[in-house]
């Protein structure tokens, strides 16, 4: 636990904050290789940090010192509970401030995601890591993707609208609340047809599909992957071969979906079956259907919102989680449409 210690050196009226750490091992990893984790709390929270010792001082205005003080001592918690610590957890206590630890197990039995879910503590449990949302928008959708039938995830690139799709429908399997994942994209080309690509029709439609290969990566050892695809535990398959199928206890995503017609969108909400749940991400500002088709995502957003059991998630700029650029080169992108519009 972070102690604030006093400095007699120093008059009551200065701004400066003191931080003592007993376990000089943790503050080492609290501050990163050069001290690169306390440089990216600087930059964003507009404060100066100095270390000596085991100990931190914070510099710079009351607000911003009091912020910067709650981030560190809860990235010092996360060390002391024997949690990783990277810069993606770092912009995570930021952008959402502190958040208590996740809920302890009973009687030594591992919690369910739902009762996980029942507090602000929110962690998706997979194979190979947990998965923590990083913005407030996250924070809901993951809630949406536990707790309704069908969520839609809806916003630019790079909120993690896929991702945590992904890790919900591996947690869920995991749990063996369904029996099977289905991913699906839109084949829809972006400038290169796929008549014109080599190889039979999985080869075909592989590069569409590597973005959710990537994800599954993430979540699932890779030789376990390749022998739940075999065992068709897991099945990655272009949208319209969705056709006629009813698909029962199932986890679905369809990723992509602003390319999906208004018809393939119905036809994908209708194979809906027992024991299963949806999730639907897309981006409206990246529609590739020929000049004059409708996307099926925006009519499904129009059709759907007030269903009960059917819950939107809308990511903005702000919930990018990609590099800090992305976020500056969307918004640019909406007030020059703004500006034509």
């Amino acid at each position: 636990m972070a102690i604030t210690a006093p400095n007699p050196a120093i008059p009551d009226d200065a701004s400066d904050t003191i931080l003592e750490f007993p376990d000089n091992r943790l503050l080492i990893d609290l501050c990163g290789e050069l001290d690169r984790n306390i440089a990216q709390v600087e930059l964003r929270m507009g404060v100066t940090i100095t270390r000596r010792g085991n100990l931190l001082t914070l510099h710079g205005p009351e607000p911003d010192r009091l912020a910067a003080e709650a981030v560190l001592r809860a990235l010092y918690e996360r060390l002391e509970q024997g949690r990783p610590l990277t810069p993606g957890d770092i912009d995570a206590a930021i952008r959402l401030g502190p958040a208590p630890a996740p809920a302890p197990a009973s009687d030594g039995q591992a919690i369910s995601q739902l009762e996980m879910f029942s507090g602000d503590a929110i962690e998706i449990r997979t194979r190979r890591k947990l998965v923590e949302p990083r913005t407030t928008a996250q924070k809901v959708y993951v809630r949406n993707l536990f707790r309704n039938e069908l969520t839609f995830g809806i916003g630019p690139a790079g909120t993690g609208k896929t991702y945590l799709a992904v890790a919900a429908a591996a947690a869920m399997y995991i749990e063996g609340r369904v029996d099977k994942i289905i991913l699906s994209r839109p084949a829809v080309e972006a400038g290169e047809r796929l008549g014109f690509l080599p190889g039979d029709m999985k080869e075909k439609v592989d590069p569409y599909m590597q973005p959710l290969y990537d994800a599954l990566n993430d979540f699932f050892p890779p030789k376990q992957v390749q022998k739940l695809i075999e065992e068709r535990q897991i099945e990655i398959a272009p949208l319209a071969f969705m056709r006629g199928r009813t698909l029962a206890n199932a986890y679905v995503v369809l990723d992509e979906a602003q390319n999906a017609t208004a018809m393939q969108m119905k036809m994908f909400l209708t194979r809906l079956g027992e024991g299963s749940r949806m999730a639907v991400t897309g981006d409206p500002t990246q529609i590739d259907l020929p000049k004059g088709v409708p996307s099926g995502l925006i009519e499904a957003e129009r059709v759907l919102s007030g269903v009960p059991g059917v819950a939107f998630t809308r990511f903005g700029a702000e919930d990018v989680v990609r590099h800090p650029l992305v976020a500056r080169i969307i918004r640019a992108y909406e007030t020059a449409q703004g500006k034509h519009a």
